[in-house]
């Protein structure tokens, strides 16, 4: 190989029908951490290739298109006649266009970008026409055998299940990806026989370069956890585990604290600031943003939920939901689709807020309900106050200015306003609106009568 830069093509294997998943949609949407599993091999491949990977679809093709989009091409595998059929797939699409075909399965989504790059390196230098990725592992695990001739060269690869006694024992096993020599392997893929059970498989080309007297070259990966395959949900959850440690301690070298990273859940798509602590049993889920110096948890859930700085936040649940800074909430509260909580806002215990917007330094006492309402800064809202806002069918909105006083137990019946400065007594029902700095109380609610009058 010359000294310029190789084209490098990527196919990706994704068309199996994943019979072990037990599942209504194709395996390889299967998600961890908040992301489909083929994701992951897009991402881990997109430095090494100009144009987009190869994805050869079978099983639910036009789903996994959906899905991607112009993420990947796509090339239909139909039927599925094994993995050697699958990548032939590709053939007319790719063939005479790149130097260098690197095959990689849809369900290993933990193998990272230095493997990758390690074994597309190894098989530059080496000059071989196939280079396969090994592990050494005791437990094989379903794994094919790596057979080396006497002088050390890989010679074939044996499935398990086909292996004789002595080949069992062997420790060197078939992991994945593949890299190829791209004129050698369109030509080889016609000269592999099909199967007992009638299928045509890539690793039978191992065997075909030997005998023709070319170098099959093995690259290791010495992380065995990159080589987790997933066939069933009791995988995917290993895999989602080791995912999880990744991503956890990513976020502890940028500089978030975890008390216990076992115990804590973040997807892939969350961002979360510097000097940020997370208690136990904090889930982070979808676009959630977390900003600098916040408190998360004990028992916090967000989803697609963003918060500023500073914010503390313990037993409660966040959903599509905004705080600005050094807000305050909880215990057991809960934010629900369109709430804002604006900068120094207080939540008490047992509170939940809907679609409103709560402005500067307002204080939410507990057991309150807020809902589609507007409210200023500086309110205090008291304990078991509850905007009605649902008539049975419409919904109506609560308007509150700046520095009102709502005592315990107010009924707010909207529509209704209530004006800048007024007050409302303990257990009122507030069917009217309130004018500026006015006082009312009672059920229903009045203006308070002064003494002069």
């Amino acid at each position: 190989m010359n000294n310029q830069k190789p084209q490098i093509d990527v196919v990706i294997l994704a068309a199996g029908l994943g019979t072990r998943m037990k599942s209504s949609k194709p395996k390889v949407l299967h998600e961890l951490l908040g992301k489909p599993m083929v994701e992951y091999i897009l991402d881990a491949v997109n430095d090494l290739c100009a144009d987009p990977p190869v994805i050869v679809v079978g099983n639910q093709a036009d789903l996994v298109r959906q899905v991607l989009g112009s993420k990947a091409r796509f090339a239909l595998q139909e039927p599925q006649l094994g993995t050697a059929d699958a990548v032939k797939s590709a053939r007319l699409m790719l063939k005479g266009k790149s130097d260098i075909v690197l095959v990689a399965n849809s369900d290993f989504p933990l193998i990272t970008s230095e493997t990758y790059q390690g074994l597309v390196g190894k098989h530059m230098q080496s000059g071989s026409v196939m280079t396969i990725s090994t592990v050494v592992e005791e437990n094989p695990r379903g794994f094919g055998r790596i057979v080396r001739d006497a002088q050390g060269r890989v010679c074939r690869i044996v499935e398990e299940k086909a292996a004789s006694t002595d080949e069992l024992k062997i420790t060197e096993l078939n992991s994945n990806p593949y890299c190829f020599d791209a004129d050698w392997l369109w030509d080889a893929l016609d000269r592999i026989q099909k199967s007992a059970v009638g299928e045509y498989y890539l690793t039978d080309l191992v065997e075909i370069a030997y005998q023709e007297g070319k170098l099959v070259e093995a690259y290791e990966v010495v992380d065995k956890e990159e080589s987790i395959g997933i066939n069933n949900r009791i995988h995917l959850a290993e895999a989602t585990r080791v995912a999880q440690k990744r991503t956890n301690e990513k976020w502890m070298l940028e500089g978030v604290t975890m008390i216990d990273p076992s115990r804590v859940y973040i997807e892939s798509s969350v961002t979360i600031g510097k000097d940020t602590v997370l208690f136990p049993e904090v889930y982070l889920y979808g676009s959630t943003r977390i900003g600098e110096g916040c408190t998360l948890g004990p028992s916090v859930v967000m989803e697609d939920t963003e918060i500023g700085d500073g914010c503390k936040i313990k037993f409660a649940v966040l959903e599509k939901a905004k705080m600005e800074n050094h807000v305050d909430m909880g215990p057991f509260g809960h934010l629900r689709k369109g709430a804002h909580l604006a900068d120094h806002v207080h939540m008490g215990n047992f509170g939940e807020i809907k679609n409103s917007y709560l402005g500067e330094g307002t204080k939410m006492g507990h057991f309150s309900y807020i809902g589609d309402a507007q409210i200023g800064k500086d309110v205090n809202i008291g304990a078991g106050t509850i905007t009605c806002n649902f008539d049975g069918v419409n919904k109506f909105k609560t308007e509150i200015g700046d520095d009102v006083f709502i005592g315990s137990d107010t009924m707010l019946v909207a529509p209704v306003k209530i004006g800048k400065g007024a007050k409302t007594g303990a257990g009122a029902v507030v069917t009217h609106d309130v004018a500026d700095e006015n006082v009312v109380v009672g059920v229903p609610a009045k203006p308070l009568k002064k003494k002069s009058e």
